[in-house]
Order: structure tokens, then sequence, then C-alpha cells
């Protein structure tokens, strides 16, 4: 069944669905995806040969991202990052469907997406046994491989086998289930490798491709001002014995506010930090080289390029500090829950009563998707938006607040989140009711540049809701989206006045 890449072409036909292992640019199968990109594009077989793909999160740009720029993306599901798949998905070109990563593994068992032709999965070890050893991310490399009818093996050449990495839970489907067995975070409950029906093996092929890691610039100064003010909620809440020494396990999100705040984190004076968390990034290295992690529970080890050049260079010292886990598990809600850990987000926008637009800019344009962000919000111990107060226009310098009347599209509610952040400052509104919450995220979070206008509207919304009897989280519907809709026509979100009669 070895043969070289090439030769599995014959495999693959239009309109076939295809499972694929890795989540993020970890993991995931990288010279079949290359091959069959450069064979449409050579043979100018654009939008002839299209598959629907299911795949852990996003992949790399060379693989899904080149697909979409070739036309051969009808179906993708649950997350992306790629410029040409969103432009498909804005054009009503592709189909997507943005779902919870953590619900993604079961839908998908549970048969909703229908049958998978074909899985490739990524392996830097295949065992006697038949079983694999993923590289930096399994993802959804299991439930594909079980529900597969056939499979495909890249065995990755250029990096060390993750062997002893991998903590791999082979989870019931309903009525089946039992308890998940974690209770800290480096506890272990499943096993080392993916198990794989050898019948259904139709090829084997040797990858040389690495993972394509994305760089992060350093952090800005406002992005390291939000790091600040986390930081110091950490230590009043440690004051007040609210939080142990150490925290508790920290889950963090991509890009560079994320960044930010683990280096923050990295130049505190916690220690024996632990992470329980979709993605390791680069400034996870920096924590361990700094004597601050304990330990890391991850889904992928999505490193720079340069990144990963450093952990293979000492690989042997950071894998005693990670494991790898399916998204299935990182993000299941049980053990988020038990291991009560702090959620760490960047929204597009927050409305001034708490509920936050990760995915929709002006409510249509589709930016990546919702990823985890859900699944850790809504059952952590402490779940933490953080974003820029204001972003720019083409035309003005802070003419985009991120705080805002009303989210023009809403992923996690009031009910999810408890602590808003910007370089301004923290609004911490735990046991407020909605318009106490508007008032301190207004006061906290909101840029000077339009705190007034943001008090503006809650004050004629309260005048005009509370002496009908209708005030608990008052609004005003005729201009609840007038700041979207001035920055679509004038450039930028400051309003002259609220539209409103009396």
């Amino acid at each position: 069944k070895v043969m070289q890449v090439g030769d599995t072409l014959k495999f693959f036909r239009d309109g076939q669905t295809l499972g694929m292992s890795g989540f993020t640019p970890a993991g995931y199968p990288k010279a079949i995806a290359v091959m069959l990109g450069e064979h449409v594009e050579q043979n100018k077989l654009q939008g002839k040969m299209r598959f629907k793909v299911l795949a852990g999160a996003s992949t790399g740009a060379e693989t899904l991202d080149n697909w979409a720029r070739l036309d051969m993306l009808s179906d993708l599901y649950p997350y992306q990052t790629g410029k040409n798949i969103a432009k498909r998905i804005n054009a009503g070109e592709l189909n997507f469907k943005d779902v919870h990563l953590s619900n993604f593994p079961n839908f998908l068992s549970y048969g909703y997406y229908g049958d998978i032709d074909i899985a490739i999965i990524e392996a830097t070890e295949i065992l006697p046994d038949g079983s694999i050893v993923p590289g930096a991310a399994s993802g959804i490399a299991q439930e594909v491989a079980h529900h597969a009818k056939q499979i495909l093996i890249e065995v990755n050449t250029s990096m060390p086998s993750f062997k002893g990495l991998h903590d791999v839970v082979y989870d019931q489907i309903p009525p089946h289930r039992r308890p998940l067995m974690i209770s800290r975070v480096d506890d272990r409950c499943g096993e080392p490798t993916v198990r794989l029906d050898p019948g259904k093996v139709i090829g084997i092929v040797e990858s040389q491709l690495p993972d394509q890691g994305r760089t992060l610039a350093p952090p800005r100064q406002d992005e390291l001002k939000i790091a600040e003010h986390i930081t110091e909620f950490m230590e009043s809440l440690v004051k007040r014995g609210t939080l142990p020494p150490n925290l508790l396990p920290l889950q963090s999100g991509v890009g560079g506010i994320a960044n930010a705040v683990m280096v923050g984190f990295s130049k505190s004076k916690f220690q024996d930090l632990e992470l329980y968390t979709e993605v390791a990034q680069d400034n996870v290295l920096d924590l361990c080289d700094a004597g601050k992690l304990k330990f890391c529970s991850t889904a992928a080890l999505s490193f720079s390029t340069g990144g990963f050049q450093r952990f293979y260079n000492e690989f042997d010292k950071y894998r005693e500090k990670f494991v790898i886990r399916p998204q299935a598990i990182t993000n299941h809600p049980e053990l988020i829950r038990r291991l009560g850990v702090i959620s760490m987000n960047t929204p597009v926008e927050i409305d001034m009563y708490g509920h936050a637009n990760s995915t929709h800019a002006l409510g249509s344009k589709l930016l990546n998707g919702i990823g985890g962000s859900g699944d850790f919000f809504r059952n952590g111990f402490l779940s933490i938006v953080h974003t820029p107060s204001t972003r720019p226009s083409k035309s003005d310098p802070t003419g985009i607040s991120c705080v805002v009347p009303f989210a023009s599209h809403v992923d996690h509610t009031e009910h999810d989140i408890l602590i808003y952040v910007t370089e301004q400052g923290l609004a911490d509104t735990r046991g407020l009711d909605p318009r106490k919450r508007a008032r301190l995220i207004i006061e906290k979070c909101a840029h000077p540049d339009y705190k007034d206008q943001l008090l503006d509207y809650l004050q004629i919304a309260e005048k005009r809701h509370l002496p009908s009897g209708s005030g608990h989280q008052p609004h005003l519907l005729e201009v609840a989206f007038q700041m979207h809709v001035n920055l679509q026509k004038h450039g930028t979100m400051k309003l002259k006045s609220w539209d409103v009669s009396a």
C-alpha cells in the first residue's frame, strides 16, 4: 500500500466528502492536498473537481485555502482562516457551516454530515499494530478514521515521532457515554495512538512538508496594556482568595492580543502556570523557558516556523511539558468546567450589555468562525473577552468602536461572559444587572471618543422604557445599529446625534 503521492490521484473524484486530521496549521495532511491542487491547476479543472471537506479547524494556506482559490471546495466545516476561503464564502460560492469545535466531532459521529468517502491523516509514525502516531495535532483524526470508507495516511518524515505526546480518547455516542477521567491538566485517560482499521487503508505516502506555522508580530502597546489589566486583575483575585497562587488552568485564543496576554504572564510574578487550551503558540515555549509553565494540555502545537524548529531542537526538554488531545477532549464542556478553566478570547465587537460578536463584520461578512471560544466562555470559571476599544477605518484612526449599543451579530450572550477588557480598562460585571453592566462597560472599556455617545444612547433608552415598565435591558430599536450604518456611509462610527424621536 506504500505509494508515491501522485499515485493517490486515482482515488479522488468530483463530489466526494473528505475528512482531514489536524487543527490549525498543525498536523494536517499536506502532500496529497498540494498534489491535488497542482493537478487541478495544471489541467485547468477549476470548478470541476470539488470536495466537501470536514477538517478539525483551519489548515495551512497551501492546502485548503489554495483549494478555495482553485474552486475545489463545495462545502467546508467547521472553521476557517483563509482569505480565499472567506472570499468564496461571502460571495455565496462555498457552503460553510460554522460550528462549536467541541460539537463538531460529535455531530460528525452522529452522522449529521453524511458519509465520509476518504480520510486523509498525517502521521509521524505507524506502529506494528497498525495504529498511527499523529503529529503536532490530531483534531478529528480518530473520528474520520472510524467513519470514513477509506483511509490515506501521510507519514511526515520531516519531523520527529510524536509518540508519547498524544492522549487519544475514544468517546462513545449516547446513551453509552462515560465520565472522562481527567481532573488535572496533566491527567491522561486515553491512548497514545489513533487506531485504524487496516482494511480501510488504501495508500500510505511519505510527506516531507513541514507545518506552515504563522509568525505573530511583536505585541503592540495597546495589546500589552490589555495584558497588564488582566494580570493585575488575576493578582487581585489571588489576594482575595478567589484563585490559588498559580491561578487555575488558562485558555488563550489566537492572535495578537492573546499573544500579548501570554507575554504578560511570562513577565508576571505567577509561577507553575497550567494551560488547558486549544492552541499553544510560541509564547508557551517562552513560558516554559522562563520556568513558569507547569504543564500544557492542548489540541495543537501551532508554533511559527521558528517556533517549530525551536521545539524540535530541544524536543526531549519540551515534550515533558505537553500533552496533545483531540479537540473533542480539549474543548469538552465537562472538562472545562471541572478544571475551572480561565477563558480568554478576542471578539470583533462587544455591546454595552455584554453580548459578543466573534465572527461577522457589520453583521454580515464572515471573518473566520466561532472556533472554540463558545466552548470555553460558556463553561469557564472566568470568561474574559479582550479587544481593542477601537479599530481604524479607512478615514478615521478611531473610526470603529469595538463597544457598540447592540452587537451586529451575537455569538456569545451576556450570560456567557463575565469580564470585559480593552486597553482602556477592565469591567468586572459579575453579579451586575444589565443597566449596571452597561454603565461599567462604557466607563471602563469604551474609547473616550465614544463614551458620551454610548452613555447618551443608554440614557435615552432608559428614559423611554423605564416609565412604561419595559426597561430591564432598554434599547432603541430604530437606531440600535446607527453606529454601524454611519460607518458604512461616512467611514466612522462617530455620530452627531442619535436619530430618535422624543
